[in-house]
């Protein structure tokens, strides 16, 4: 197996005396997708904000081909070509698609004795780059954000991400807010991330999504790791369990059960009148 593009080994992290992250182990390597599953407060987005520098951990370690990091800031993670990619792509409505491509990093071209944005190269370097992933609707660098669809707006970010350099794509939910198409145009764009050798994090709590685009899966409960398992090792039913809590969900229905039998099947406050 290749050395892990990213590893955590007994990640906690704590916000004075609360206790997010316990103890969180993992790996991601190259050209494979690692979907981190979890219900709301599950942990996930403190994860994600220890990844890209936004949090340091409390304890524990981080690790990038083998070497160990500390990022002290966002950039420090960016540096070392981690990208994270939002619910709605990071992109701004009312900018041109070659304009927000290139935000921050504009390129620029002499014009007398000024030195400008460079429209022409920004908008045929965008549409080239979101192109190569297969989305052939974009054609026009000019064309506002605001009037691209969700799965097209994830589509710019995750392109824009792998044309400066990401090793390491996290994504935040890319598919919670979009329609069946859509999410599945964003499904294709993480394989083809896949498939140029990226690593992957597809953070989500829709397990058909992560099913069908995971290699490697870990679930997180409560801010612990839950369970860590590979493509096949698991239905879509079991998984679903997990996120749900697994064997506090099973006591709860035991409970019910039992509940059900000491008043002859009937509800308690029903029995009861």
């Amino acid at each position: 197996m290749t050395t892990p593009v990213l590893e955590l080994r007994n990640v906690n992290k704590s916000f004075g005396p609360i206790d997010v992250l316990h103890d969180i182990s993992l790996k991601v390597h190259p050209g494979e997708v690692l979907c981190l599953l979890g219900d709301n407060g599950a942990g996930k987005s403190t994860l994600i904000k220890t990844l890209a520098g936004v949090h340091k951990p409390t304890s524990g370690q981080m690790f990038m081909d083998g070497e160990e990091v500390n990022f002290d800031r966002p950039k420090d993670a960016s540096d070392r070509g981690i990208s994270t990619v939002h619910q709605f792509g990071g992109t701004f409505p009312l900018m041109s698609i070659g304009r927000s491509f290139f935000v921050g990093v504009e390129p620029t071209k002499k014009w007398g004795p000024f030195t400008v944005f460079d429209r022409k190269t920004a908008n045929e370097t965008a549409v080239k780059a979101v192109r190569e992933f297969g989305i052939t609707r974009i054609d026009d660098g000019d064309r506002l954000i605001g009037g691209l669809s969700g799965g097209e707006r994830q589509s710019l970010a995750i392109a824009r991400a792998v044309h400066f350099g990401a090793r390491l794509l996290i994504l935040d939910e890319p598919t919670a807010a979009l329609g069946v198409k859509e999410a599945a145009h964003v499904l294709r764009i993480i394989f083809e991330a896949r498939k140029r050798g990226l690593a992957v994090i597809f953070i989500t709590h829709q397990v058909m999504h992560a099913m069908t685009v995971g290699d490697h899966f870990a679930v997180l409960i409560r801010g612990a790791l839950a369970a860590d398992f590979r493509k096949g090792d698991k239905t879509r039913e079991e998984i679903t369990d997990l996120m749900a809590g697994g064997e506090a969900m099973a006591d709860l229905e035991s409970e019910i059960a039992s509940h059900m039998d000491a008043h002859d099947g009937q509800p308690a406050a029903a029995a009861n009148q």
